[in-house]
């Protein structure tokens, strides 16, 4: 069974029907769940066509399609090549509508530092989070892997950011957050930036115990959880 043929859960339909509104922006919901991204740049550009609001293509469409394929990624029903897959529908749809909300002047709701803590090579789930904060209105500033405390701290007070986003995929490399915090808590920013933690292996007990601001267990869960620091609504 494909990407295109799994059908949705009740609880997955009434998820849809309350975050996308109406057909059409479902439709562009569920060509990121089947992972057609030709499907979700057409989608995306007739919307624009209709002139609907680009953040509402966003959020409405291209957000809570891969909202639930990360609850599916959560639960163990997909796996990081059907999540890649979605992730490429649902960036085809973001290239689109990029370019309009910068000429409308729309302002980014925040800036994000993210990274992969020093000793760890893993970016896959980083790279989706990164673009899910990004289609949410996050300007994302990237890293890359391997990052030491030094040029986390570094890059925080260069962009002025508002998040601090950090993935470790090994049990040897989630302690290095701590390292991290302690730096930023030593450069006297911890008033100025929230720090999200996130990885397979992490949980909110461990977040709790080194100090950060939030968790979360997949990438859907980063972009509430990023709204919720910010202390954004809707």
């Amino acid at each position: 069974m494909t990407l295109e043929t799994v059908p949705l859960t009740e609880s997955e339909q009434a998820f849809l029907t309350r975050a996308c509104g109406e057909a059409f922006l479902e439709g562009l919901a569920r060509s990121v769940i089947g992972a057609r991204h030709i499907e979700a740049d057409k989608l995306t550009r007739e919307g624009l066509d209709r002139g609907v609001d680009p953040t509402v293509l966003l959020n409405q469409g291209l957000i809570a399609g891969m909202s639930i394929v990360g609850e599916r990624f959560a639960r163990d029903e997909i796996f990081v090549p059907e999540v890649l897959v979605c992730a490429r529908a649902m960036k085809a749809g973001l290239k689109v509508v990029k370019p309009v909300l910068t000429e409308t002047g729309a302002k980014p709701i925040g800036t994000a530092v993210t990274g992969t803590v020093k000793g760890d090579l893993h970016d896959i789930g980083k790279n989706i989070v990164g673009m899910m904060w990004e289609g949410a209105g996050l300007k994302v500033v990237e890293l890359g892997t391997n990052v030491p405390a030094e040029k986390f701290v570094a890059a925080v007070v260069e962009h002025k950011a508002d998040v601090l986003g950090m993935s470790a995929l090994l049990t040897t490399t989630m302690l290095y957050m701590r390292t991290v915090i302690e730096a930023i808590d030593k450069a006297g920013l911890r008033g100025q930036v929230r720090i999200l933690v996130g990885g397979a292996p992490l949980t909110q007990k461990f977040a709790d115990s080194i100090g950060a601001d939030g968790w979360a267990p997949n990438a859907a869960g980063a972009v509430s959880k990023m709204r919720e620091v910010l202390r954004l609504t809707g």
